[in-house]
């Protein structure tokens, strides 16, 4: 996790002059997030529920600190970011617990290790504000005030 941790940051500072790059960047950051679970012998949709958990809650924060960003600068993309992520773990954790029972009905081994749990809510979320900002950035054009 801290490798993964280090090349997000480190890819970040590189793409953070360039607003285009950076939902793409959080994309390929939550590809490179799995290979731990798969060296870890975890298979993706045993963590499917953790994964899930993260791209819901990641995706509606990035949402909200965009729109706290236009209503209100950088202190609005704060707020709106801190509020959004408090509504959207409630709402995360509900699919969470669902998909995790889905898992469980159907035979599917997904006991939470440190690893799994970790990492895929780690991949869950760069995948989540990956699709967000790629959408809002790249194929919409939304602009945010400087």
């Amino acid at each position: 996790m801290l490798v993964i941790s280090l090349v997000a940051v480190g890819s970040l500072a590189l793409t953070i002059s360039y607003k285009t790059l950076i939902g793409p960047t959080l994309l390929a950051l939550g590809l490179l997030s799995m290979v731990p679970l798969r060296l870890g012998g975890r298979t993706i949709k045993s963590c499917s529920a953790d994964i899930v958990f993260g791209t819901i809650d990641t995706s509606f924060l990035g949402i909200a600190a965009l729109i706290g960003a236009n209503f209100a600068g950088v202190l609005g993309a704060i707020v709106g970011g801190a509020a959004g992520d408090a509504i959207t773990d409630g709402f995360a954790g509900l699919w969470e617990g669902r998909v995790a029972q889905y898992l469980r009905k159907h035979g599917i081994r997904e006991a939470r290790t440190p690893l799994s749990a970790s990492m895929g809510k780690m991949t869950g979320c760069f995948l989540g504000i990956g699709i967000v900002l790629t959408l809002a950035w790249t194929i919409l054009g939304i602009t945010i005030p400087s």
